[in-house]
């Protein structure tokens, strides 16, 4: 989808045209819940749009500025203009939810061993070629089975789940902003966390209304190359760079977790300058998650990180001032544990996603005192 500086006349009289067939062709019904007839899409209007002239409208949620005309769809697939008003298609619409550990978003800062009751809806505002969970994040929402699930009853089935938060995850938050603050804010007010695992692809006021009602926040960081952004997830990185930044000044507790793909984002050299990046404006203690990869998707042809890689690239972190440093996707390595950064005694040991805190006392280390920063108990 092109931005709005981008549009031309021509540009818009075919897509509007592109647009109209669609409609057309009788686009726009999802499966919902376990109905055995087609439903309309829900139509919610967007919160972040300007409405232009012609009947185009201009999206700011995220960095991609789409400019869309009426009848069609911004790049994420899920919000539509619709006469001149821009709507999102997933609001209250999941496709997916279970109740997960908090481990396994990543967060190990965050109420350690409980679970997270997590939802999503199709779409992504990217595209990344090694995505675990394409089969959502590239869809649209007529395209895959969906439950009617508005955030009241978001809330009832986390608190049946006995679970003291609510995950908005697995495919990208951001395209349901609408849906997610108006879960947190209700969920909040009830005494229910909120995290959000996101790609951190998104505009300053958006994150800023989110931050008020989020309690920790998870951000994939890609690469630290604009070379990798570009080519492997058809995004850029200054905008995830400017996220983290807004995430550390507003006081929102979040961690970063880099997947290494093998011989794309994984020399010590383009470490060497993430986790420089990270302490320098971050600060260091920040938990810095290496993630492994394994071939999925549009990337079948390059073998898993190797273990090596990833302990090197955890080497390089901690060399450079990361505090908090762990391997993801390596299930009984000892960097899965949290380690005191003052005397090096271990605090928190994770097996598989079973937890112990055995370590910690009051949200410090029981050896040495030190604090260690996190959301280690419930309010």
């Amino acid at each position: 989808m092109k931005t709005c500086e981008e549009y031309t006349r021509r540009d818009f009289i075919v897509a509007a045209s592109a647009g109209a067939g669609a409609c057309a062709l009788g686009l726009g019904y999802v499966w919902s819940g376990e109905l055995s007839a087609a439903v309309p899409l829900p139509a919610h209007e967007a919160r972040y749009y300007e409405k232009l002239k012609k009947g185009l409208v201009h999206c700011t949620l995220c960095p991609k500025n789409c400019c869309v005309p009426d009848g069609k769809r911004g790049a994420c697939g899920v919000r539509e203009n619709r006469g001149g008003k821009y709507y999102t298609l997933v609001y209250s619409n999941p496709c997916t939810y279970h109740n997960d550990p908090i481990e396994k978003k990543p967060l190990y800062h965050y109420l350690p061993g409980t679970n997270a009751f997590s939802i999503a809806t199709a779409g992504c505002n990217i595209e990344c070629k090694f995505c675990q969970n394409w089969q959502i994040s590239q869809a649209r929402p007529e395209e895959i089975r969906s439950y009617k699930m508005p955030p009241e009853e978001v809330i009832r089935l986390t608190k049946k789940a006995g679970s003291p938060t609510i995950a908005y995850t697995y495919s990208e938050p951001v395209i349901f902003t609408e849906y997610m603050y108006d879960t947190a804010a209700l969920a909040k007010k009830q005494g229910i966390g909120n995290v959000m695992i996101s790609n951190g692809y998104i505009q300053e006021e958006p994150l800023r209304d989110l931050c008020s009602v989020l309690s920790a926040v998870k951000i994939d960081l890609k690469a630290f190359t604009e070379d990798f952004y570009s080519n492997l997830c058809s995004g850029e990185l200054q905008p995830v760079l400017d996220t983290l930044k807004r995430l550390k000044k507003s006081g929102m507790w979040f961690e970063i977790v880099v997947l290494l793909v093998t011989t794309k984002n994984d020399s010590p050299e383009e470490i060497g300058r993430m986790t420089k990046w990270v302490v320098k404006n971050l600060g260091p203690d920040v938990p810095v998650h290496f993630s492994r990869f394994h071939p999925c998707y549009k990337i079948t042809n390059l073998p898993p990180t190797p273990i090596e890689t990833l302990e090197r690239a955890r080497k390089i972190a901690m060399a450079n001032g990361v505090h908090f440093a762990y391997l993801g996707n390596v299930p009984g390595n000892p960097a899965n544990n949290t380690f005191c950064p003052r005397c090096g005694k271990m605090l928190v040991q994770r097996i598989g996603y079973h937890v112990s805190m055995d370590g910690l006392k009051d949200g410090k280390c029981r050896y040495c005192g030190c604090p260690i920063p996190g959301i280690w108990y419930r309010a």
